[in-house]
């Protein structure tokens, strides 16, 4: 079957599902997300983004180079005392432009239900599901980030917080981490644990497991504090405080399912959003430290910011500063500095305000390191030897 075709197979599947769903009860509640726009380089080159391997070491704003876009639909009715939601979301992606060859997906496709006689105040669900999310926008990275298919239970009422119990398990190695193998993975979260006026805790813990021949256990956890309006800026401060073994992935999904007790990890994340009259923005600071069963070790640095500032309710003026370094054993550090300055049209004066509409000028640079650690046509530039790029375009971002 053609892409093309493909492409029409699944279109049409998400129109009838989405018509399904709308016909059968009263209304659709439907939000989501895209980013789109053209860009370019230079002459005889395609669009160029700037940033390095890892999570948390690209600055998104005016350095996306890719089409991308999630639709969520879902249903909401009561059955027999039963609070019943039914989620679908589609996605599409492509790593250019042209979304002629987008590769379209399913994200999520599961069904939640609460008022359960056995516990009334819990929500169960089964499927395929985005779960345990929380990420820092500038950066585009979730560090705790446990999406697939699997069952679980949440909102389970214990002590000062609320417990949230689930069970994913891969097959057909979809994950890219996971890679081709089948695995299990135990997932808790005990959540919303006041911790201080305005501040909340979070812990999330899990367990993965590799079943097959030469498969591996790992475990991962975290601990989040979230502090709301802190300094009295208006907007919220998350720190995570982060650790992996074997198998399991720092953000608490599945790692490298072949890796044993010698791969390990720990991260620390602070994130500072505001929002002061005209001005807003956030900042972000990461140290993360991996090593690798022989004993190998790779330290990254991140710390950048991205501020808004609205001359008028509508047109603000958006710039990006952010700097990042890997240094791996025995090798080189790699570097790179990234800046961007957008004039925007936006619904409103807010930083969160959204759709907003962008031009947009990136300038970055980086050294020979980070060169040779991308490849010819990697994440730092445009490929070819030179350690300094400029990029511009227009975009828009939206959700609803």
């Amino acid at each position: 079957m053609s892409k093309r075709l493909h492409s029409r197979t699944v279109l049409g599947t998400v129109a009838i599902a989405a018509a399904t769903i709308c016909g059968s009860a009263s209304a659709l509640d439907s939000n989501g997300y895209f980013r789109a726009g053209p860009g370019a380089t230079k002459k005889n080159a395609a669009r160029a983004c700037y940033g390095l391997n890892g999570p948390g070491l690209k600055y998104r704003l005016g350095n996306e180079c890719d089409f991308y876009g999630e639709f969520f639909l879902s249903e909401k009715f009561d059955l027999e005392g039963v609070e019943t939601k039914v989620q679908f979301t589609p996605n599409l992606w492509n790593g250019g432009t042209d979304s002629n060859d987008a590769k379209l997906g399913l994200a999520e496709m599961f069904v939640e239900g609460k008022g359960f006689d056995i516990a009334p105040d819990a929500s169960f669900w089964i499927g395929k599901r985005y779960y345990a999310r929380a990420d820092v926008h500038i950066v585009d990275t979730f560090f705790t980030q446990q999406d697939g298919v699997g069952a679980g239970v949440k909102g389970i009422a214990m002590g000062p917080g609320k417990l949230a119990v689930a069970y994913f398990r891969d097959d057909d190695g979809d994950d890219d981490t996971a890679g081709d193998q089948p695995g299990n993975r135990l997932s808790a979260e005990f959540y919303d644990v006041a911790a201080n006026p305005g501040g909340k805790l979070r812990f999330v813990g899990t367990l993965t497991d590799g079943t097959y021949t030469g498969g591996k256990n790992g475990v991962a956890l975290t601990a989040q504090h979230t502090q709301d309006n802190l300094f009295g800026l208006g907007g919220n401060n998350n720190l995570w405080l982060q650790y992996a073994q074997g198998s399991a992935n720092l953000n608490t999904g599945f790692g490298n399912l072949g890796a044993g007790s010698g791969t390990k990890g720990w991260r620390v994340v602070e994130a500072l959003s505001w929002q002061v009259g005209r001005f807003g923005g956030q900042a972000m600071a990461l140290w993360q430290q991996d090593r690798d069963d022989d004993g190998n070790k790779s330290n990254s640095i991140s710390v950048g910011g991205r501020a808004s500032y609205a001359f008028t309710k509508h047109f603000k003026l958006v710039s990006e500063l952010g700097y990042s370094q890997k240094k791996p054993d025995g090798g080189e550090t790699q570097k790179l500095t990234k800046f961007t300055l957008a004039p925007t049209l936006s619904t409103g004066s807010g930083f969160w305000s959204r759709p907003e509409l962008r031009l947009y000028v990136t300038t970055a640079k980086w050294n020979a390191a980070a060169n040779a650690a991308a490849g010819e046509n990697g994440l730092t530039g445009i490929g070819d030897g030179r350690t300094r790029g400029t990029s511009y375009g227009a975009q828009v971002e939206i959700w609803w």
